[in-house]
């Protein structure tokens, strides 16, 4: 198996792109990432979208992409993983790159939300749960968290003040992320005063329904540097699932992908939590992110929410978390977020996050969650100087 390198990323701005098609969304990250590594022509694409079918009655993406952007005739596959979609296309890529498929392989992450209403878009996330026990009940992902979090907070004696931390933390990067959705500040005075959405879930606790795309360029590490001077090599690559359903399993309170597919991470990259500089995690809900810190070996068990609080999360803290504003600031298009991930991880280790930069960061960590935690993807990255 050969070691596998990132070198070129491309993102546009997370928003309500009401002008621009699907295909213009892809296609603008896939060229940026293209021209960034200096390729005018992968062996293979691979794109990762959830929605293009339900929302947009288009199959066929990755062929589609393709063509649009000129690469007509090249391999070119739509990766699915409910919300993880992002991050499974670059599992496959990384497959196809180190087992000697490929030598150029790009993943696309893309997802188009705003054309529909809420409502419809609502009900298309809801596909990622178990249709027959939880989706016929007319329960939707904001009730399936804000069960979790009413939960973890009577189990753990949380007040829901004590997930502050985290929204307060992604939007004040935010603000220095020009491709960022909601570059505004917010004051723990506006988290406290936010209506609810969901008891105990506020609408600070929620990732927005976005448009947007992000690309990295993949190729064998020991040609890296023939296409980038700052390449990054992708340390670790793992996938693990629990049950679709919450009422499966045995403690919701703790996701069980999340940790299966850290330690597999970490044992594949040689390293373990305490040597990560940086993790951009999956925070759809502030819940997600607490459990996600505690599955992760970040924080004991009922403690995730004392980072945040002790201010351990930001670029400058012990374990800085969505350093350019993660799912709830940057924004969740949710086929988009685990290659956004990647590529804010790549300017991390990069040295070129700019105000956000984390300051010596050679090790970063990914985490894209399908559903509740049915699927959880983590990769892991390291600076090559």
């Amino acid at each position: 198996m050969r070691d596998v390198s990132i070198i070129g990323i491309g993102q546009i701005e997370v928003g309500e792109h009401w002008d621009v098609s699907l295909r213009d969304l892809g296609a603008r990250a896939l060229l940026a990432a293209l021209a960034d590594a200096g390729i005018d022509r992968p062996d293979a694409l691979y794109v990762g979208n959830m929605l293009s079918g339900t929302l947009g009655s288009q199959e066929q993406l990755a062929t589609l992409i393709a063509d649009w952007s000129g690469l007509r005739g090249i391999e070119a596959l739509k990766v699915e993983a409910a919300c993880a979609s992002g991050a499974a296309a670059l599992r496959v890529g990384v497959m196809a790159v180190a087992g000697g498929t490929h030598d150029i392989v790009a993943v696309l992450g893309v997802e188009k939300m705003t054309d529909m209403d809420g409502e419809e878009a609502t009900a298309a996330l809801m596909t990622a749960a178990d249709a027959e026990y939880e989706g016929i009940h007319g329960t939707s992902f904001i009730s399936l968290n804000a069960l979790l979090m009413r939960r973890y907070m009577e189990e753990m004696g949380v007040p829901q003040e004590a997930f502050a931390g985290f929204p307060i933390n992604a939007h004040a990067n935010a603000v220095n992320n020009p491709n960022a959705m909601f570059r505004q500040a917010l004051s723990r005075d506006t988290y406290t005063r936010a209506p609810m959405i969901a008891d105990p879930i506020n609408l600070f606790d929620s990732a927005p329904i976005c448009d947007g795309a992000a690309a990295v360029i993949l190729c064998p590490a020991d040609r890296a540097r023939e296409f980038s001077s700052r390449p990054v090599r992708i340390a670790a690559s793992a996938v693990a699932t629990d049950s679709v359903a919450l009422h499966d399993r045995r403690d919701p309170l703790f996701l069980s992908a999340v940790h299966a597919s850290a330690s597999k991470a970490y044992r594949q990259a040689g390293i373990g939590p305490e040597e990560i500089d940086l993790f951009e995690l999956h925070d759809a809900f502030s819940i997600i992110a607490a459990l996600s810190l505690e599955a992760c070996g970040f924080a004991p068990r009922g403690q995730g929410t004392r980072l945040a609080a002790d201010g351990e999360i930001g670029p400058r803290g012990r374990m800085p978390i969505c350093t350019m504003g993660g799912l709830k600031a940057r924004g969740h298009p949710v086929g988009a977020t685990g290659i956004y991930q990647v590529v804010e991880a790549t300017l991390q280790l990069r040295g070129l996050a700019g105000a956000n930069q984390v300051p010596g960061a050679r090790w970063a960590m990914t985490q894209n969650i399908g559903g509740v935690g049915g699927t959880a993807i983590t990769h892991i990255l390291e600076g090559q100087g």
